[in-house]
Order: structure tokens, then C-alpha cells, then sequence
């Protein structure tokens, strides 16, 4: 108790989250570097899964070659790319190793949530006479997008951890008062670091099950307009099936 007792007095001072050495501007740098990260891994992984989901060809194999990915670690990345012309690069290199290490659970979710959606459903659609862009919309990504969101908590949450890991290359982040204390020996700075990206990452996840929360009543009532526009009963049924998901999940959370 005596080292948590004396994590909690380093963070209770405030000399400690003032300056360019500070939590406050430590954090800042943290953010940027997950969040730059995190928006590259969705623009890239989220259009190709989803897309891949609705064709139904070729979604295994992509996912198979994405989740390789996840055997090399990030430090591997960072240590090579050190040795590259990247290493003058600022950030980049440790933006580069989170949206690749981000990739995979964004692309596995995204296509196994649009292929989970019920075919009986997909072929009502297209017999009402949907597009197959009034399809996407209407049906499959709001039925796919609890599946989404899974996956984008879990690259969130962990991205949030691992960019810890720019402060073993000399970059910034709540991971260099981690190192900080260990050059130190000063063992309650480096469970206050620790701390701060615990509760980082615990906040990311907790925003985004709001967010999510948030999306199904949203996602809901724009199915039922989608259904409507488009002359479509299955389109109107999306939207409630949806909107009745998520409120059960939320009972069951609640429970």
C-alpha cells in the first residue's frame, strides 16, 4: 500500500502536470499519436471489411492476412523502423506500427459482422427490390454495426496501451513518465504512468460504449426512414430490429 499511497501523492502534485515534462502535455501527446493512429487503421480496415462482407468473396483470406499481422510486435516495428530514413520522422513511425497493429480487429469485425447478418433477412430485402447500396445501407451495416463498434473498442483500447511503447524510442506520450521513473528508480512515478494509461484506456472504452449506446437509437430510426424510402418493409424491419438489439443489450447491461 505504501508505493500506491505514494503513486497517488506524485499525481496529486501539481508541479507534476505542468511543463513540456508534465501530464498534461504528456497526455496531449498520447491522444494525438492513438487517435492519428486509430482514424488511419478505420479509414483503411473498416471500407475494405465492410466491403469484402458484402461481396462475400475473399473476406477469410483478408482477415487471415491481417491477424498474421498481430505476431509481430509493435516494438519489433519501432526498432526497425529506427534503422530506416523514418527514423528522423517524428511521429510517423509510431503511427505507422499502431495502425498496423490496429488493423486487424477493426477488418475481422467489420467483415464477420456483415457477413452475420441474416440471409433470410438480405434476400427479403432483394426481393422487395432493394440496390445493392440501398442494401448496405439499410440492412447489413446497421445490423453489422454492433460488431463494429466490438471492434473498434478493442483497437481503441489497445492502441491506447500500446503507444506507450513510443517513449522506448525517445518519442513522447504518457509512456515517457514510465521511463522517466525507472531511469530515476522512482517507483511510484512509474505506477502513477501506469495508472494514467490504465485510466486512459478505461475512459476511451467507456466513451465509446456510449457512442455505441448513442449509434443503435440512431441507427434504429434511420432503418425505418431507409425502409421507407426505399418502398421496403425489410428496411423498416432493419430499423426496429435494430433499435429492439440494442435496447435489450442495454436491459441486459443494465440487469
Amino acid at each position: 500500500m505504501g508505493v500506491l499511497t505514494d503513486a497517488w501523492t506524485w499525481l496529486a502534485t501539481g508541479a507534476h502536470w505542468t511543463g513540456e515534462d508534465g501530464v498534461g502535455h504528456r497526455l496531449a501527446e498520447h491522444l494525438y499519436v492513438s487517435a492519428a493512429a486509430l482514424l488511419v487503421a478505420s479509414a483503411i480496415a473498416l471500407p475494405l471489411g465492410l466491403w469484402l462482407g458484402h461481396l462475400g468473396r475473399g473476406g477469410t483470406l483478408a482477415v487471415n492476412i491481417s491477424n498474421a499481422g498481430r505476431a509481430v510486435p509493435v516494438f519489433a516495428v519501432l526498432a526497425l523502423f529506427m534503422v530506416s530514413p523514418l527514423r528522423n520522422a517524428g511521429y510517423l513511425p509510431t503511427v505507422i506500427a499502431l495502425v498496423l497493429f490496429a488493423i486487424p480487429p477493426l477488418l475481422t469485425h467489420a467483415y464477420v459482422g456483415v457477413r452475420e447478418v441474416d440471409r433470410a433477412v438480405v434476400e427479403a430485402a432483394r426481393g422487395m427490390g432493394m440496390s445493392g447500396g440501398q442494401l448496405f445501407r439499410a440492412v447489413e451495416l446497421p445490423l453489422a454495426r454492433p460488431m463494429l463498434m466490438t471492434g473498434l473498442r478493442s483497437a481503441a483500447v489497445q492502441v491506447v496501451a500500446t503507444a506507450t511503447l513510443a517513449a522506448m524510442v525517445g518519442l513522447g506520450g504518457l509512456g515517457r513518465i514510465i521511463t522517466a521513473g525507472f531511469n530515476t528508480y522512482d517507483t511510484p512515478q512509474v505506477v502513477a504512468g501506469a495508472v494514467l494509461v490504465a485510466a486512459l484506456a478505461l475512459l476511451v472504452e467507456g466513451a465509446l460504449v456510449a457512442a455505441d449506446r448513442l449509434g443503435g437509437r440512431l441507427f434504429g430510426r434511420a432503418g425505418d426512414r431507409a425502409g421507407s424510402r426505399a418502398g421496403s418493409r425489410a428496411g423498416s424491419w432493419t430499423g426496429r430490429a435494430a433499435g429492439d438489439r440494442d435496447a435489450r443489450q442495454q436491459d441486459n447491461g443494465n440487469g
